[in-house]
């Protein structure tokens, strides 16, 4: 076996275990979404929007039937959200969400990695105002007409809304706009890819390409944690 093919073999372990992650995360908050606001998804949006996200990175409908199973069962884990906040090297600073059955192994783990990066863990409070909490809506350019569909999403919260590189839109709102927005949506019968509430840096820092990838590699590691389920940044 030559090069190419352990190139090929690593660049599609690193997709499966990308995967592996987005299914582990979606899973967790099925969960939380069904405690929360029980198992139908017709009376419970955040369950409705965990299965739409699910849908769009092609997790298996047993697994998320298992995981709304999962939570109806007496002896579930219930999950904690914490928010951990930190520095990366080079003043970068880093969102770390997280859904955690254990919070005292979880910040043991996240302080560990970000000391073993060069980066420090920081009081709650301490980084999050560099951010603004938006909701992100992922949705098919289809036949929107965008100018009148901007009219009518900003009643709605509609902030911003733009394209990506694979030419979906992308919608953002206040955080507080989310559920209107995803009502309207709804209304509207447009197609939804994902949808999720996000973390926005209101500026952001720019690095050597050298310091940029020692930021990266911090990224990398807090979100291999069985407990990290996003991590948000400043650099640019």
């Amino acid at each position: 076996m030559g090069r190419i093919f352990e190139v090929r073999k690593a660049a599609m372990f690193a997709r499966y275990d990308k995967m592996a992650k987005q299914f582990t995360r979606i899973g967790k908050e099925i969960v939380i979404a069904v405690k929360a606001g029980g198992a139908d998804p017709d009376t419970n949006s955040t369950l409705r929007r965990c299965m739409q996200n699910a849908k769009s990175v092609n997790m298996p409908k047993d697994r998320v039937e298992a995981a709304i199973k999962r939570a109806l069962g007496k002896d579930t884990s219930n999950y904690d959200e914490v928010l951990y906040e930190g520095y990366a090297p080079h003043g970068v600073a880093l969102l770390v969400e997280t859904a955690t059955d254990n919070t005292t192994r979880t910040v043991a783990n996240v302080r560990m990695i970000f000391n073993k990066g060069g980066g420090s863990l920081g009081n709650s409070g301490s980084v999050v105002f560099q951010f603004t909490r938006m909701g992100e809506f992922k949705i098919k350019n289809s036949d929107i007409n965008l100018e009148e569909f901007e009219l009518e999403g900003i009643d709605y919260g509609m902030e911003d809304i733009g394209e990506d590189e694979e030419g979906n839109i992308i919608i953002r709102t206040n955080f507080q706009d989310f559920g209107a927005m995803s009502d309207f949506l709804e209304q509207k019968k447009i197609e939804v890819i994902n949808a999720e509430p996000t973390y926005i840096p209101n500026t952001t820092v720019s690095l050597e390409e050298e310091q940029a990838n020692e930021v990266l590699e911090l990224v990398a590691k807090i979100e291999e944690d069985e407990d990290v389920q996003k991590v948000y940044h400043n650099l640019s």
